[in-house]
């Protein structure tokens, strides 16, 4: 069991951890959530060792390993697989005393461990987190330093998993993560076998991968059972609680107040008098803490224009002459769309935006804009480019100079940066506080369109949410590139698929996509198991002058040799479970599609029979979530 007791951590005479206390059981996965500045990071570096507490303990049990993300992948000539796998640090241990030892009894007992730690799968489990986490095969065997910061972050991250510590602490692992490495993360997570202390902005992961939040708020933690959805529930109860109490508790003093007031002087009553004042004395006040709230962020209303605001007439696009990554694309963008574009990183996401922004020309094709139309763009990289030295107010006074000065504090305002925001150096503002700034300055024009390229990173779920809000308030076009699920679910009506060198429709919701990403991860393994390696490479470095996207690269002349597969010794009992897994996932896709017909049939509406459409909502809302858990389970099993 991880233990914290009366912790207490200050930065610059500022308690951030006030005799904070709090307990996690071994193999339980706790989020940590609270507003930016809480204190999430700095207690994993406490517990790390990064930093050194004031007062307090922390203890674990020695017996266990304590894995963190390496801010900085050492050796980059390695290959990425040979890095993650350098994160056993036993197993390459012993494998170099396997070749130098000359003792016969501990040559033995050195293949005894091995064989216990499965030394002999190491390089299949390792290539499967990397392959998971977006690197297929040719990508695995490429030296660590043709990838970006980006894609390193992702093998650092990789080398974590592959280490599997007794205690895990991750910091939000999924900034770096499309979408789709998102989802993989997400199941691995889930049954991950130890103990998880996760730090986390994404609502879904925190619903589905851990069972205790521990909130931090003014210096103290508490901890409640369940995911963040059960958190919030709990949370305001207690709060409606504390409130009703309250209310209860003045009630009294006020009635015991008014005896006083009324009898104090009288001889007779006078006893009686004292008798409620001690009584008011001991009536304990409760208290009640505010809920903490996110920020408000509103975009300003554009002027209303009529359709199409843009058409892409067999267009292509890339970065290179000769070599588009998007193909012969026609498509257009009305006032009112609301759409996410899904797809791997290194597919084309932010290039198509980049083109719908202007910063790329088409390479063939037309782009039709309507005349008066403005754009907002938001890219996460943009922080980069903020000038640390000057304040909010000063970067928006030099953006936006047709402004007058109120004029632009108020427009700060609408993003959560007051007066003291306002003055405060851009170099010390927060992540989320600079993510802030930057949906100010990409509207501050009131665009017709928002282009958001991961727009959520770095800000709280509070902060998250209200961006959901102001989007689905705003009158424009919106296009959403995010690797948290919950926000498009929230404020996209239409999903595009970016695959394969163009952007089409999908026909479908997240829970549609993730049963996609989870069929073709099945058809990936089966593949891979057959010797087959995956179509594609993953990003090159370069690709980190475009923005950080990563364009699919050439394969090479030469093909690699496939990697050493693991051992396909099924048991009997794991080969009846695979089975019985893959029966329940055809019987449950008929049944999905007998349901779907049922529900596409305009009898079942016209007949005013609601009570009827409901129960059949209800199956198909209950088919679609047995039929995802039943491929999970068959995905543990073909896999583990």
């Amino acid at each position: 069991m991880l233990t914290i007791s009366n912790l207490t951590y200050r930065i610059a005479g500022r308690e951030i951890l006030a005799n904070a206390s709090v307990s996690v059981a071994a193999g339980h996965h706790a989020g940590l959530v609270g507003r930016n500045g809480a204190g999430k990071s700095t207690l994993l570096k406490i517990i790390s060792g990064d930093l050194q507490a004031d007062s307090g303990t922390i203890d674990v049990p020695k017996m266990w390993r304590i894995g963190r993300l390496e801010q900085e992948m050492k050796d980059q000539g390695r290959s990425l697989l040979a890095c993650v796998l350098a994160a056993d640090t036993e197993r390459t241990a012993l494998l170099h005393e396997a070749e130098t030892t000359t003792d016969p009894h501990r040559i033995a007992e050195v293949h005894a461990r091995l064989a216990d730690i499965q030394a002999h799968s190491a390089e299949s489990r390792a290539a499967e987190i990397l392959a998971g986490l977006g690197f297929d095969a040719q990508a695995q065997l490429r030296p660590l330093s043709d990838f970006s910061g980006g894609w390193q972050m992702r093998v650092a991250l990789a080398a974590q998993l592959f280490s599997a510590p007794d205690l895990m602490l991750l910091d939000e692992p999924t900034n770096h993560l499309d979408l789709e490495a998102t989802l993989w993360l997400e199941s691995y997570l889930k049954t991950y076998p130890g103990t998880i202390l996760l730090v986390s902005h994404d609502r879904d992961l925190l619903n589905k991968v851990v069972n205790r939040i521990i909130h931090l708020s003014r210096g103290g933690m508490t901890s409640y059972t369940g995911g963040y959805d059960d958190f919030e529930n709990m949370r305001r109860a207690r709060m409606e609680q504390d409130m009703a109490m309250a209310a209860k508790i003045d009630a009294q003093r006020k009635h015991m107040m008014a005896f006083v007031d009324r009898f104090r002087y009288k001889a007779s009553k006078a006893r009686q008098a004292q008798s409620r004042l001690k009584m008011i004395a001991k009536l304990q006040p409760i208290s009640i803490v505010a809920d903490e709230k996110g920020v408000n962020i509103s975009f300003p209303q554009p002027e209303a224009l009529p359709p199409p605001l843009i058409t892409l007439d067999k267009v292509s696009v890339g970065y290179e002459a000769g070599k588009p990554i998007l193909r012969n694309l026609d498509l257009r963008l009305d006032p009112d769309d609301r759409i996410a574009l899904l797809g791997a990183n290194g597919n084309g996401k932010s290039t198509f935006v980049k083109l719908l922004a202007g910063r790329l020309k088409p390479m063939h094709g037309d782009v039709r804009k309507s005349p008066k139309m403005r754009v907002g763009y938001f890219a996460q990289h943009q922080t980069d480019e903020l000038d640390l030295d000057s304040t909010p107010i000063e970067v928006m006074a030099r953006a936006a100079p047709e402004l007058l000065p109120d004029k632009r504090r108020a427009h700060l305002g609408r993003f959560g940066l007051g007066q003291d925001q306002a003055n405060t150096k851009v170099a010390q503002l927060s992540g989320g506080e600079k993510a802030r700034l930057l949906l100010a300055l990409m509207s501050r024009q009131a665009p017709n369109i928002l282009l958001l390229d991961e727009p959520s990173n770095h800000l709280d779920i509070d902060s998250r949410q209200a961006l959901v809000e102001a989007i689905n308030e705003f009158e424009g076009a919106v296009i959403i590139i995010s690797h948290d699920p919950n926000l498009i679910e929230l404020s996209a009506d239409r999903l595009w698929l970016v695959k394969d060198g163009g952007v089409r429709t999908f026909d479908g919701d997240m829970d549609d996509y993730r049963r996609l990403i989870m069929s073709e991860r099945r058809e990936r393994i089966r593949s891979e198991r057959k010797g087959a390696l995956p179509e594609k490479a993953a990003a090159p470095k370069s690709a980190a002058a475009h923005g950080g996207t990563a364009p699919t690269g050439a394969k090479p002349a030469a093909k690699p040799a496939p990697l050493p597969a693991r051992k396909n010794v099924i048991s009997p009992e794991r080969k009846k479970a695979l089975q019985g897994a893959e029966t329940a996932v055809a019987k449950l896709t008929q049944a999905l599609d007998l349901i779907e017909g049922k529900l596409a049939d305009p009898a079942l509406y016209n007949n005013g029979g609601t009570a009827e459409l409901t129960t059949w909502q209800q199956k198909h809302a209950e088919v679609k979530r047995r039929l995802a858990e039943a491929e999970e389970m068959w995905l543990e099993l073909s896999t583990g």
